[in-house]
């Protein structure tokens, strides 16, 4: 009988680049490593960091990666949280399959965090407080398209990233970012009528409001445990060209 793949996934971050290898039912067999990711960096520099993580995790088959930003047919489109314009349209797919010599994956973080938690029964948001505000929704374990939520305005001079990021945790402190944290919930709740919603995210531990029966708060290993979950047939198309 031939062996069940292994997949390594990797969580690219503003702050941080985390790697493990998992089997085939996201049970990690590497425990999951982290480096620092360079401060603005370029693509060339983020893939140099990665190599040097990934270098001591062993064998592996196919590669799933989350991507803090719009991603297309392998290509990164937006990358705000990196700060560094040259990630525009960057083929990061194709450069991990050249240098790895694997075929890889590669969806929005926030979509392989959700991946990582969802019952597959009836529409399922996620979000990710982070360095940003990621976004997914799922319909019945169908993705549906993606949004960048986090750039859209919930106030009139700020969006969701400046509203509730992380630097704006640490500008206003926790009690405030939590009142603000309501509102950009109730929000979330009434643009899309969700049946369940998931928080995630390093931030996630400041939460101290009384949530919703509905609203559950996640592991942040999720970003690397949903990783295998790319490879499933049934995201095939989510993977085709154009």
């Amino acid at each position: 009988m031939d062996q069940e793949p292994l997949t390594l996934a990797i969580d690219i971050g503003a702050t941080g680049l985390k790697a493990g290898v998992l089997d085939a039912g996201g049970a990690l067999v590497v425990p999951h490593a982290r480096v620092e990711t360079p401060k603005q960096g370029k693509p060339d520099q983020v893939v140099d960091a990665l190599f040097g993580l990934i270098q001591p995790m062993g064998a592996f088959d196919r590669i799933s990666v989350g991507f803090p930003g719009v991603v297309r047919a392998g290509h990164v489109m937006t990358a705000p949280n990196l700060g560094n314009d040259a990630w525009r349209d960057y083929p990061l797919a194709g450069v991990l399959t050249d240098r790895l010599g694997k075929p890889v994956r590669m969806l929005n973080d926030a979509t392989v965090h959700g991946l990582g938690v969802i019952a597959r029964t009836g529409l399922e948001c996620v979000i990710v407080l982070g360095t940003g505000f990621g976004f997914a929704l799922f319909d019945n374990g169908r993705l549906t398209p993606h949004l960048e939520l986090a750039h859209h305005p919930i106030r009139t001079d700020k969006d969701y990233d400046q509203y509730i990021g992380d630097a704006a945790l640490k500008t206003i402190g926790r009690k405030r970012w939590n009142k603000r944290l309501a509102r950009a919930l109730t929000c979330v709740r009434n643009l899309t009528l969700y049946d369940l919603l998931y928080i995630g995210g390093g931030n996630a531990r400041h939460i101290r409001l009384e949530l919703e029966q509905n609203i559950r708060i996640v592991p942040n290993e999720a970003g690397i445990t949903g990783g295998v979950r790319l490879w499933d047939p049934r995201l095939d198309a989510a993977f085709t060209s154009g």
